[in-house]
């Protein structure tokens, strides 16, 4: 989460004293009709509480009552290709960090690049699945969340990757093959129905749907802003008390 700085502290006591002190000289004029008496009460009183002011605010950012640590998290967001996890997922990681969240974007089009030598095969998508579960956990174990969409389609990939996070949201993006094929302008399911691409979930590699997910979003009924309220909703309401 942001931590306020000694120089925003500063400027906002600044900030204040200028109003609180205009304040103050209009009502000692006000009362004694006298302009230099108010302006140089207003002098003193600037010069003082603002001192008092900053020392008050440092000290108070230096006490743990009423502060509370927001743990970081893994959202997992998991859906045949085409249902819209990509982009649910950079809306949510973007919606996150306004709200003060240090996120980090982990997605299946530029991890993938990273790692362009992985096949999809059964047992190259598992591989490629626990590099990934093994950097979002470091992420989360240093204090970053973390937005993660990948097909993951397999229950054995998603039990994998929640042992290894503490805080794991898992979100099912709902989605029949039909609708999604409908979205798919580069033509991946036709060529895949052809065989010309091997291994695509959906068509010949099978997609486990998730048996108890956080969040079920079924994207043929939620456009994407309810999508996405959905799941920032839930992430404010678990880990923000």
């Amino acid at each position: 989460m942001i931590v306020e700085t000694k120089k925003r502290s500063l400027v906002k006591a600044f900030s204040w004293r200028i109003l609180a002190t205009l304040t103050t000289i209009l009502i000692v004029y006000l009362v004694f009709h006298n302009l230099k008496l108010a302006s140089i009460a207003g002098g003193f009183e600037f010069i003082a509480k603002i001192i008092v002011y900053f020392i008050h605010e440092r000290v108070w950012n230096k006490i743990r009552f009423g502060k509370e640590e927001i743990e970081p998290f893994v959202i997992w967001i998991t859906g045949l290709p085409l249902s819209g996890k990509t982009t649910i997922g950079d809306e949510v990681a973007e919606r996150l960090k306004k709200v003060g969240f240090r996120v980090e974007r982990l997605d299946g089009r530029d991890i993938r690049k990273l790692f362009p030598k992985t096949g999809f095969s059964q047992e190259d998508r598992i591989v490629h699945n626990e590099r990934v579960a093994h950097l979002a956990s470091i992420l989360e174990r240093n204090g970053i969340c973390v937005v993660a969409s990948f097909v993951s389609p397999y229950e054995e990939m998603r039990s994998f990757a929640r042992g290894l996070c503490k805080n794991f949201v898992e979100v099912y993006l709902k989605c029949d093959v039909e609708t999604c094929e409908k979205r798919d302008r580069e033509g991946l399911y036709e060529r895949a129905r052809r065989g010309e691409i091997k291994n695509f979930t959906g068509i010949s590699d099978p997609y486990e749907e998730p048996v108890d997910p956080e969040i079920m979003v079924d994207v043929r009924k939620m456009n994407i802003g309810e999508a996405t309220d959905k799941i920032v909703g839930y992430v404010k309401r678990r880990f923000l008390r």
